[in-house]
């Protein structure tokens, strides 16, 4: 593998790209109605890149400039052994942290040994605090071992433990003050994230509204920093131990500042979430070719990732979020 002290890495728009997401799967054990469609056309096993692959992958672009991973899926704590690429990925020159999307389900079971592993921290999906409503956006899922995990994962160490909620119109916009009062009275790391739309024209609670409802109901929200490498802004309520961030994809296109990549589980390289030109990695891998040469690849892909995505055209992507690993 090519090896050498990390150097930074800019795209054709001159973003400096430090951040990489690799979907290890694209199954879950959950059917999140914003996620997927109920079709069940998983992947087969020898589809998904092994996992010396995406070390390999991993190795190349730490060597031009990636120093953050996050996992991703599908859901990354069904595929087995997970633990064993964290610790590969953990041995890689110049990643400095790696950190997994999770819907929670398995996090009571693994948390321990992700922490071991080399994992820093965990975000988990909880798109509404009542159990019967969680149990339909899920299409099954059981909020109390979601809980759990959440719990485990902080006493494991995965901190901070950040909550993904994803405010959809007429379906949990109703909660985003239970959320909020959640970061008061349990100390909870909330995200609210805009619903992207995935189909043309689709309805979205914008930011703006978001901020409306907790502060007329709650109180200020005061801005506070917060070192990440992601897209949110961060606020505080008085008096609460735990953080409110904004995620606004579509109110608010964060598309000058955009930092990172996307390999998703047949080894595609996606250069923007909501675009669907990808570099087909896997021919690559499974070829002759050298780490130069597929660090040349790379380069050229990364020089023509896409200024912005198109979502205000009604241009949205082909594939399920599952498929490109969010």
């Amino acid at each position: 593998m090519l090896s050498g002290c990390p150097t930074e890495l800019y795209d054709g728009h001159n973003r400096r790209i430090d951040y990489l997401r690799i979907s290890v799967t694209d199954r879950c054990n959950l059917n999140c109605v914003y996620c997927g469609d109920g079709r069940c056309d998983n992947l087969p096993h020898g589809a998904i890149l092994t996992y010396e692959e995406i070390t390999r992958v991993a190795a190349i672009l730490a060597g031009m400039g990636i120093s953050h991973i996050r996992l991703t899926g599908g859901e990354p704590l069904v595929r087995p052994k997970v633990d064993v690429l964290i610790g590969m990925l953990r041995n890689l020159p110049g990643i400095e942290e790696i950190s997994m999307t999770t819907n929670g389900t398995l996090l009571e079971r693994w948390a321990e040994l992700l922490r071991k592993s080399g994992l820093n921290r965990v975000n988990v999906s909880v798109d509404s605090l009542k159990p019967e409503r969680f149990k339909e956006i899920t299409r099954g899922g059981d909020l109390g071992r979601v809980l759990n995990g959440i719990e485990a994962a902080k006493i494991a160490g995965l901190k901070p433990v950040k909550v993904n909620v994803v405010v959809m119109p007429g379906v949990n916009d109703d909660e985003i003050t239970d959320f909020a009062r959640w970061t008061i009275e349990n100390g909870a790391n909330v995200r609210f994230i805009e619903q992207m739309p995935f189909t043309k024209n689709a309805a979205s609670v914008t930011v703006a509204d978001m901020k409306t409802i907790i502060e007329t109901a709650i109180g200020k929200l005061e801005p506070v920093y917060e070192h990440g490498s992601g897209p949110a802004s961060y606020f505080k309520l008085p008096a609460a131990k735990g953080t409110i961030g904004f995620i606004q994809p579509v109110s608010n296109c964060f598309c000058d500042n955009c930092n990172r990549l996307r390999l998703t589980a047949d080894g595609k390289l996606r250069l923007c979430l909501l675009d669907d030109s990808e570099l087909d990695l896997k021919p690559m891998l499974r070829g002759d070719l050298t780490d130069a040469e597929i660090k040349l690849a790379l380069q050229q892909a990364i020089m023509k990732k896409p200024a912005r995505h198109q979502l205000a055209d009604g241009i949205v992507p082909e594939k399920l979020m599952r498929q490109i690993g969010g």
